[in-house]
């Protein structure tokens, strides 16, 4: 059960029924037996003894995931014997999705991790599009950069040479920065995503069958184009 808002014990939740009131936006539904998520929780120390409540009556959460943890719902977690992690990015996490805490971190039964590079080439301050063709498998016709998935055994820094050169025909670039990996949900799969910036000259693209078009851009002309999910996220990361 995902959560939306911080969260408070007190007044967010019947502690004789374990229904969630009005007060927490899901006004109705049960924690009971559910891995209960929300950013961090909010609220008087009572909240603490509600969780205790919560035990005695019987209708604790299996678990608490936070973003963020917070004294009152971690000392309540600790009282009542509630398993809880935090530093979790809980904007991966959905509704209905199963999983099991593993230490400090959860293990997702469902959802399928796929590790990607994404590689931005800049030539004399303009960064470099590619139209996807309706050959690939995800996000056909959508402008991206160069991507391709790390293959096992691979070092990301490899597969990032190796797409970039399959895709654009460009042998001659040269690595200016690495940003931090990103993780975004699609459906049942998490995309983790290595972004790399390549300074490069005036070799000609020459495009292989994943891509249609290509074009030089500037930052600011982006919002013209219908990019792939995250694009602006990883332009961020590499500070462009």
């Amino acid at each position: 059960m995902v959560l939306d808002e911080a969260f408070s014990f007190l007044g967010g939740v019947d502690p004789k029924t374990g229904i969630l009131t009005v007060a927490s936006g899901r006004e109705g539904e049960s924690i009971e037996k559910r891995i209960l998520v929300f950013p961090h929780g909010k609220g008087s120390t009572v909240g603490s003894y509600t969780l205790m409540d919560l035990k005695k009556n019987g209708h604790l959460p299996s678990a608490i995931v936070n973003a963020q943890a917070e004294t009152i719902v971690a000392t309540g977690a600790v009282m009542a014997g509630v398993p809880m992690i935090d530093s979790i990015d809980i904007s991966l996490l959905r509704d209905g999705d199963r999983a099991v805490l593993v230490g400090d971190g959860l293990d997702m039964m469902d959802l399928v991790e796929k590790k990607v590079v994404t590689c931005v080439l800049r030539r004399k301050g303009k960064l470099l599009l590619l139209k996807r063709s309706q050959k690939v498998g995800t996000n056909k016709g959508k402008w991206a950069a160069v991507s391709g998935f790390i293959e096992r055994g691979e070092r990301p820094e490899q597969t990032a040479l190796k797409e970039v050169a399959e895709e654009t025909g460009i042998t001659t670039a040269r690595l200016e920065g690495r940003g931090e990996t990103l993780h975004i949900r699609d459906g049942t799969h998490v995309w983790s995503i290595f972004p790399f910036l390549f300074e490069v000259g005036d070799e000609e693209v020459v495009l292989d069958w994943e891509h249609t078009e290509h074009v030089w851009v500037d930052v600011s002309d982006l919002k013209g184009y219908d990019t792939v999910p995250g694009f602006r996220k990883v332009l961020d990361v590499l500070g462009l």
